[in-house]
Formats: structure tokens, C-alpha cells, sequence
């Protein structure tokens, strides 16, 4: 018999290991953006921007896998369990960029043991296609099985979310400008990656058929059948799992035609250092 929604919000998850993974990732954000900056006058403080977006971001961990929300996806309902991928995988990534100011982008992507490694993960192409492969390779019916009856290999799937999530948004959104691809290849670069999300998400819509049998032997929550629930888990993998992508498409799109490219404008600037002639002195 499947429990009551009442009884579904009380089911918190208080697994050590997200617990204390939260706590520090919380306490080295704090540290860097304070004591470590201030003792090494690395450069101006957090905004209330980015500790907003810091914020979001942890709360975002926090919904995502110490709420009932957590209990709900591994146990009950396919649909569930994609929106708590989706917040793993491009929502929480978009927010702690968002929260690095610029210093301590430029110290994370040049620490020396990481540096080549990272530069090599953030490239445009290899970012899009290892976040894309390793979305579809989670969700291979085997794959997808395993993650929800092994809890070491269901962390690891979410950790590879989160990583490669920063990975693939860091291109556009890095909080080094330099790092960033010019609006053009932004806006070709967010269609892509949204394209990949779209053909994953009209797959389970259409399917007739259960890819999982985890979710064909539990009780239903709230008569949706299995088919139900993975038509709906497809649906929002299609339309909110690319909303972030359509959103900063639309703005990127504008930003390029309203001739606000950094890397144009830069261009621009130096060719009319170039071409300006030199005023000639009067006899």
C-alpha cells in the first residue's frame, strides 16, 4: 500500500554523507570568499549576488537530496527522480558558478594539479559531450537499475551530474569573462546541449512501455501507473529540463545582436585605435 502524502513529508533524509559533503563545500565557500581573500588580498569581496546565488545553490542540495524529495524519486516515481537530476545536473551547476566571483574562478581553473585537466573538461566539445554521454549512459535501463539498489554508486551518479554539470555551463557562464565563448558560439553552443536533453526526454514520453522494472513493483503514489510517470518524467526532462538553456539562449541571442560581445566589442576597440589617424600639428 503506498503511503500517504502526509506521511511522505515527514520521510527526510539525513544520510551523513550529503550532510557533512554540504557542510564542506559550505564552510570552504565561506572560508575562500572571507578569511583566505582578505589574508591575501586576492581581490574585491563576494557580492550579495553571489552569496545569494550560493545560497540557492545550497538550498537547491538540500531539496534535492534531504527531503522527502529523495525518498520519493529512489522509491516511487520516475518522474520525481528527474526532477531531482535535473536540479543536480543544471540547475545547482548554473548557481555555484554563479556564485564565484571572478579571483577565485581564475585560482580554482589554475591550480596547478588541476589546471590541464580542467582546461581540457571545460573545452566546449569535450564538456557538451561527456555531460550528454554520461546523462544517457545513467539511464540505461542496467545502469539506471543499479544506481537505486547500490548507494555508492547512486552518490557517484549524482557527484558525475554535479562535476560535469559545471563542466558543460562554465563555457557560458564563467565567471572569468575570458573564459567564455563569444555570444554567437553561446547561442550554438546552448542549443546543442538543450537538443541533447530534448531527444532523452521524447524517448521516455513516447516509450510505451517501463524502461525501469524498480517502479513497475512498488504501490503507485496517487494512481499514476508506471507508463504515467515515465511519460511524465520525459516531459519534464523536454520542456523545464531546458528551460535553463532556452533562457540564457534568449539573452545571449540579444546580448549578440545588441553588439554586446565582449570579444567584439574588444575587437572593435582596438581597430579603431588602429585606423584612428594621428592629429597632424598646425604650422
Amino acid at each position: 500500500m503506498a503511503p500517504s502524502t502526509s506521511a511522505l513529508l515527514t520521510r527526510w533524509s539525513w544520510e551523513p554523507s550529503i550532510l557533512i559533503g554540504i557542510a564542506l563545500l559550505t564552510g570552504a565557500y565561506v572560508y575562500a570568499v572571507g578569511p583566505w581573500r582578505e589574508r591575501n588580498n586576492l581581490g574585491a569581496p563576494a557580492t550579495r549576488g553571489q552569496i545569494t546565488a550560493f545560497g540557492l545553490a545550497q538550498l537547491t542540495l538540500i531539496i534535492a537530496l534531504v527531503s522527502p524529495m529523495d525518498l520519493i524519486s529512489d522509491t516511487y516515481l520516475f518522474s520525481v527522480h528527474m526532477v531531482q537530476h535535473l536540479m543536480l545536473a543544471t540547475l545547482w551547476p548554473p548557481l555555484m558558478i554563479a556564485a564565484l566571483p571572478a579571483w577565485l574562478g581564475r585560482r580554482i581553473t589554475s591550480l596547478p594539479v588541476l589546471s590541464g585537466t580542467i582546461g581540457v573538461l571545460v573545452s566546449p566539445v569535450v564538456a557538451t559531450l561527456l555531460f550528454n554521454l554520461n546523462i544517457y549512459a545513467w539511464h540505461l535501463p542496467p545502469v539506471y537499475d543499479l544506481t537505486l539498489s547500490s548507494e555508492p554508486v547512486h552518490i557517484v551518479e549524482h557527484l558525475s551530474f554535479m562535476f560535469l554539470g559545471l563542466c558543460v555551463w562554465w563555457p557560458v557562464l564563467a565567471p572569468n569573462h575570458e573564459a567564455r565563448l563569444s555570444y554567437p558560439a553561446q547561442t550554438l553552443y546552448l542549443f546543442l546541449n538543450a537538443m541533447f536533453m530534448m531527444v532523452l526526454g521524447i524517448v521516455f514520453t513516447f516509450a510505451p512501455d517501463p524502461f525501469y522494472s524498480a517502479y513497475t513493483r512498488v504501490p503507485r503514489l496517487w494512481g499514476i501507473s508506471a507508463v504515467t510517470d515515465q511519460q511524465i518524467g520525459g516531459l519534464i526532462m523536454w520542456y523545464p529540463g531546458n528551460l535553463p538553456y532556452a533562457v540564457l539562449l534568449v539573452i545571449r541571442f540579444y546580448q549578440w545582436f545588441d553588439g554586446a560581445d565582449p570579444g567584439r566589442m574588444e575587437q572593435q576597440a582596438q581597430s579603431h585605435t588602429i585606423d584612428s589617424p594621428t592629429p597632424e600639428t598646425g604650422a
